[in-house]
This record gives structure tokens, C-alpha cells and sequence, in this order.
């Protein structure tokens, strides 16, 4: 009967081997934390739907799960399948959709929040009011993103390494788009200025070979490359209600 006590071990082992898979596929991804308990929680740290997390006084971790983001604030216990949101797939979608070189108008750029603000509403946009690195997919369609599109602005562009500015990129009035220069497509590395004076940023890009599927894919993707700015801001735009 050694037959059968062999594929009733190959069977636990594919039971098994499923379970274990489940785990890794349902496990949330920690993308910001703050209070006592920040350093049991850091960035990126994935945690399984049945995993308790244990929050004190002051605690707030924020934990994408299930294409979604949710706030977890203590002092408390919580289980990310007992606090199951909303699936944010097509809002996710919507946020990494690689637009086209061609300047898009207002009306399909703009992203408000329930607070008024103007957010900038696609992943790939640069805002160039945020310094960072910048995780891009092609360097020949950059897209830089502004919130205030009431008057035409001017952006000197400079690479640090290059002293002078070498070009500058405008915005026309009521549009909160502009392209990079396609004559000088950014080097993957090297750190640039957009603006001048105080109002200026300095922004370092990162090339993906791919773009990750899922939305926790691409906030491990994101954390990996240091891409902070977009991880926050899909963090934002993915909150579950």
C-alpha cells in the first residue's frame, strides 16, 4: 500500500503548496506607518488576511490589500479579511493607463478630492512640486503635471551634473500639462531641476523594464526603486470608502 501513503503525501503536499500560495497572493503591503509601533510595521512589509495586527495608542499604519487602501488606527487588533473593502481594480486601471504624447486637455487630466484639492490623477505625470525619484516606463513620453492651471508658467529644466539650465518647458493657460522636451529625454540616474529658486524640485528618474500587474505589485515595485511620491500618491487614490 506504499502507492497509496505516496499519493496521499503528493496530495497534502499540492494542498499545501495551494495554502501557502493563498497566503502569499492575499497578503496586504504595508505603504505608509506612523506612531509607537512604526518600526514593527515599516514600508513594504507584506502581511497575510489572517494575520492580527496589534496597534497601540497613536498607531496609524495604511495597508493596500485587494486593490485598495485602508487606514488602520489604534489601539486595537485588526484582520485584513474582516476589514474587506472594495475591489479598486479599475481604479487602479485608471491611474497607471500610460497616455499618450499628445497633450492632453484640462478636462481629462484634472483629479479632485472630496476635500476640493486639486491630485494629480496618473501615476506617470510628474508633479513639479514634488521633489523625488520618478519610476517612468518610456523616457520619451514624460509628462510633467501641474495643479494650479489658471496662468501660463514657465519650468527652467536643468540636470544637476550640467550647471545651466538647458531648456524650459510651459505650461499654456488653463492646462495642467506639459512634455518633456523630447530632444533631451531624461537619463535614468541622474537628477534634475525643474523650477527656479525656492519653488524649485529636484527630481531623479527610474526606468521600469515592466509595468506590474496589481496593484501590490506595483507598490513593492515602487518601494524597491524608492519611488515614494507615487507610492503616496496611489496609496491616495486607491482608499476604500
Amino acid at each position: 500500500m506504499s502507492w497509496a501513503r505516496n499519493i496521499c503525501a503528493a496530495g497534502v503536499l499540492t494542498v499545501t503548496s495551494v495554502a501557502l500560495s493563498s497566503v502569499a497572493v492575499l497578503a496586504g503591503v504595508v505603504v505608509s506607518s506612523s506612531g509607537p509601533s512604526a518600526g514593527s510595521f515599516p514600508v513594504g512589509r507584506q502581511i497575510g488576511s489572517n494575520e492580527p495586527v496589534t496597534l497601540r495608542d497613536g498607531d496609524s499604519i495604511t495597508v493596500l490589500d485587494n486593490g485598495g487602501t485602508r487606514v488602520f488606527r489604534g489601539a486595537g487588533t485588526f484582520v485584513l479579511s474582516s476589514q474587506s473593502g472594495a475591489n479598486r481594480n479599475r481604479a487602479f486601471a485608471s491611474l497607471t493607463t500610460q497616455r499618450s504624447a499628445t497633450r492632453a486637455r484640462t478636462g481629462a487630466v484634472r483629479g479632485v478630492t472630496d476635500t476640493g484639492e486639486v491630485s494629480n490623477p496618473n501615476l506617470w505625470y510628474v508633479d513639479v512640486a514634488r521633489s523625488g525619484t520618478s519610476c517612468q516606463v518610456d523616457p520619451a513620453n514624460i509628462r510633467l503635471w501641474r495643479a494650479d492651471r489658471q496662468a501660463e508658467s514657465t519650468y527652467a529644466v536643468s540636470r544637476e551634473d550640467q550647471g545651466e539650465p538647458s531648456y524650459s518647458v510651459t505650461f499654456p493657460a488653463g492646462e495642467m500639462l506639459a512634455g518633456w522636451d523630447a530632444a533631451n529625454p531624461p537619463v535614468e540616474g541622474a537628477s534634475y531641476t525643474i523650477g527656479t529658486g525656492n519653488g524649485a524640485v529636484q527630481v531623479k528618474f527610474v526606468f521600469l523594464e515592466e509595468v506590474p500587474e496589481g496593484a501590490e505589485a506595483m507598490a513593492q515595485s515602487l518601494i524597491a526603486n524608492g519611488c515614494m511620491v507615487q507610492l503616496e500618491q496611489m496609496a491616495q487614490a486607491l482608499t476604500v470608502q
